[in-house]
């Protein structure tokens, strides 16, 4: 029996400490689970509410139709008793003193129900506020904790290196050899194309291309009547070789 006790302890002890290790693995689990908790509580005591208001209208509607039948009779025990009819006016005038008392004990029922449903409105609401004030809080904490645990595991995979810069210097160097020799390479050959275009040749078959195109020009404004203005080059030439005035 003592080895039994003692086996079942220690089962008790290992679940325990599985069950914890789960817990603070997975912090969110037991956030969605306590989440879940309120939201059945919350149900329960809603439902409460829903009864208590229930209570509270139909004592409102009892009141209302007493008090329509007190008045009800009001008016007839005053009708019979005008006309005469002094045993049923007496009978209705029990009648209402008997309900007056029912409806009085009705309305001090009814205050009392509203205040309760009133007070535990509140403390409803109040409870829901604290609780989602108290997710925020729990919800900020966890996204800080992950913060720093990423930060920790980022310090800790960084110290796990186990070079430095200055450790690639012959890999870079290679690198920068390669690149040093491209460019030269491209270089060259950009500074040889350059200096193989003749840029006489160039300049002539720019100059032709302008005089192909103010032909055009001419040929086409003769066919519409128009003369043709001269052009920039020769205004300019004709202004420079004419007599200056003054």
């Amino acid at each position: 029996m003592a080895i039994l006790g003692r086996v079942g302890r220690l089962v008790r002890g290992f679940l325990s400490l599985f069950i914890s290790g789960l817990e603070e693995a997975n912090p969110e689990a037991l956030m969605e689970s306590a989440r879940q908790e309120f939201r059945d509580k919350m149900a329960q005591y809603n439902l409460a509410l829903a009864r208590m208001a229930g209570v509270a209208e139909r004592l409102k509607s009892q009141v209302t139709q007493r008090a329509a039948r007190a008045q009800d009779l009001e008016r007839r025990i005053l009708a019979n008793h005008r006309a005469g009819n002094l045993e049923l006016a007496g009978s209705l005038a029990r009648e209402l003193q008997e309900l007056k008392a029912d409806l009085a004990n009705d309305t001090t029922q009814l205050k009392e129900t509203e205040e309760a449903y009133q007070a535990n409105l509140r403390q409803a609401k109040l409870a829901q506020k604290e609780f989602e004030d108290k997710v925020r809080r729990l919800e900020t904490q966890l996204s800080q904790v992950k913060i720093k645990e990423a930060q920790a595991e980022a310090a800790t995979a960084l110290s796990s290196v186990g070079f430095k810069v200055g450790d690639l210097g012959d890999t870079m160097k290679t690198v920068e050899d390669i690149l040093q020799k491209r460019y030269e390479i491209s270089a060259g050959k950009a500074r040889v194309a350059r200096d193989m275009v003749d840029m006489d040749r160039v300049q002539e078959k720019e100059n032709e291309r302008r005089a192909l195109e103010q032909a055009a020009l001419a040929e086409f404004l003769a066919s519409q009547g128009i003369q043709a203005s001269p052009a920039p080059e020769a205004a300019s030439a004709v202004k420079e070789i004419g007599p200056k005035e003054g």
